[in-house]
Formats: structure tokens, C-alpha cells, sequence
């Protein structure tokens, strides 16, 4: 074979190697909890995406849900110092601020660890979890376990369809696996259910199983993993306008209170709902027609 043979081999080799290189996916990227405060969990291939600007607001701002914003302080701020806290599930009215109780709570816990002179360089973490990828909640985790950060895994909108059952990985993630959930995480999430499955759901089973009831514990013991479940229910009036002048104010929206409140409660009326997300939306719209920007 003659050295001109020879080295056309070896082009036509490089381009093979250079062809199949390109056809292999993309290296994982490293998962550093250092980068920053809040990350979404990307299954596929599997690593944690920072989220340098969160879409959250004031702690200040979320009114109406007094009772349930304490207790989830008090559950988050034991647990960011290293005492046994629960599990929670947020459950019930649309729009009654839910998630952003969430993210807001976290902001709130590592200000007051910042201005108490705790460890900077170990502040809480936040990390979402989309519904869809529940069922590599245990892969997750046992990416988290060896770190030295406290973690809040959060799950928004969870619940379940009729013939899903990745709520079984859930299950053993949170209390019943072997290694169980690790001490240094903890799990929020929000439902507009109660139990997360269907009530059809659970009566169907209730109705095929040899034993119904328990067919009925099999899908209700989901819910028992959560130890806090904080109720969200429809605000009052007087709770609306509350929400909408504290809006306002944040915002410096300046309008004489009376068109203030009757534009608000004909903005509800037009809704048929009163709401922390109909209160906000409402001020959106307000800072739209005065030509108001909106603090971020």
C-alpha cells in the first residue's frame, strides 16, 4: 500500500471520528449549587440550570394568607438552620399566591440569615422540579445528598391523572425508600388538590379493588407524606382591596383611592374571581394605562 494510500485512509478516518464526535450528545454540565440561590432540575440529560433573575414577589405583597405564611417560615427557617422540619403541601384556591408564598419564603429565610451574620456562603437553595419529571425525584436526590446546602425541592401544580403512576415514585422519595428523603432536603409543593389524584380516581379503585379500602389508603397515603398541609381559600373583598393598595403602593401607581378601589372591584366583577393573581393582573393593567413601569 503506497504512503498517498495510506493517508487518504487516515482522512477519510479523522471525518469518520469528526462525524461520529458530532452524533454523541453534548457533555452534562456540571451541577454547582455555589452559582446560585435557585435552579430548575433538567432531566434530560440531568443537571440543575441556575436562574440568575427568579420571578418572585415581596413576601410583603402576599396578603390574605397570614396563618399559613407563618407557619411556612417557621417550617423553612428550622429546617435552614438544621432542625427537623416537615415536608409541605400547599393546597387549594387558584390564584391565592401559592407558589410565589414559595419563593418568597425562600428570599425572606436567607435575608434574615444575611442580616443575623450566617455563613454567606451557605445560604438555602431552591430548586423547582417539573411535574412531568417526578418520577427521577430519586435520581435528584441522590445528586443532593452529599452536598453540604440545604435544599427546598418544589414542585408547582402537582397532581395526577388517572392512569400516572409516577406518584408511587414520589412516595417512596419523600418517607418510604431505603435511604428515605436525605436531611438536607426537604420537599414543597403546591396542588389545587387536597389528595392530588381525582376523587373518581380513588372511587374507581375503591370500587374494582378486592379490598376498597385498601385501594382508597393506597392513593390518599401520598398526601400523608407532606406533614404540613397549608389550606388556600378565596379572599374576601376586604382582603382583594388590601392586596391591590399594597400593589399599588410598591409600585408608586399614584391614583385617588376611590377610582382605585371601584376600577379594582369592577376589574373582579369582569374576573367572577377574587384572587392574589387577579389582584396582580389588575395592577398590571393599571401601570399599563398610567405608563407606569412596575418594580422588579
Amino acid at each position: 500500500m503506497t504512503d498517498s494510500t495510506i493517508d487518504a485512509l487516515n482522512k477519510k478516518l479523522d471525518r469518520l471520528i469528526e462525524a461520529v464526535g458530532r452524533l454523541a450528545p453534548p457533555p452534562v454540565p456540571e451541577t454547582d449549587l455555589g452559582e446560585a440561590d435557585c435552579f430548575v432540575w433538567q432531566a434530560d440529560p440531568g443537571y440543575l440550570e441556575p436562574v440568575r433573575k427568579v420571578n418572585r414577589v415581596d413576601i410583603g405583597l402576599i396578603r390574605g394568607v397570614d396563618r399559613v405564611r407563618d407557619i411556612l417560615v417557621d417550617n423553612t427557617e428550622r429546617f435552614a438552620a438544621g432542625f427537623a422540619a416537615n415536608n409541605v403541601l400547599l393546597w387549594g384556591a387558584r390564584g391565592m399566591g401559592k407558589s410565589s408564598l414559595v419563593k418568597a419564603v425562600h428570599a425572606e429565610i436567607n435575608a434574615r440569615a444575611k442580616s443575623q451574620g450566617a455563613q454567606s456562603d451557605l445560604p438555602l437553595k431552591l430548586i423547582e422540579i417539573h411535574r412531568e419529571d417526578i418520577d427521577t425525584l430519586p435520581k435528584l436526590m441522590g445528586l443532593l445528598k452529599a452536598s453540604p446546602f440545604r435544599v427546598i425541592l418544589f414542585c408547582d401544580d402537582l397532581s395526577f391523572d388517572h392512569d400516572d403512576t409516577s406518584y408511587k415514585s414520589l412516595k417512596a422519595a419523600l418517607e418510604g425508600g431505603v435511604e428515605g428523603r436525605p436531611a438536607n432536603v426537604i420537599f414543597y409543593a403546591t396542588s389545587n388538590r387536597r389528595h392530588l389524584l381525582p376523587r373518581d380516581m380513588i372511587d374507581n379503585e375503591r370500587s374494582t379493588a378486592i379490598n376498597p379500602s385498601e385501594a382508597v389508603e393506597e392513593k390518599v397515603s401520598l398526601s400523608d407524606r407532606f406533614g404540613l398541609w397549608l389550606g388556600f381559600h378565596k379572599c374576601s373583598q376586604d382582603e382583594y382591596l388590601e392586596m391591590i393598595n399594597a400593589y399599588a403602593s410598591h409600585h408608586g401607581l399614584d391614583i385617588d383611592p376611590e377610582q382605585l378601589r371601584a376600577e379594582a372591584l369592577e376589574w373582579a366583577t369582569t374576573r367572577g374571581s377574587r384572587s392574589g393573581r387577579v389582584a396582580w393582573q389588575f395592577t398590571q393593567d393599571l401601570a399599563g394605562r398610567l405608563g407606569k413601569p412596575l418594580k422588579d
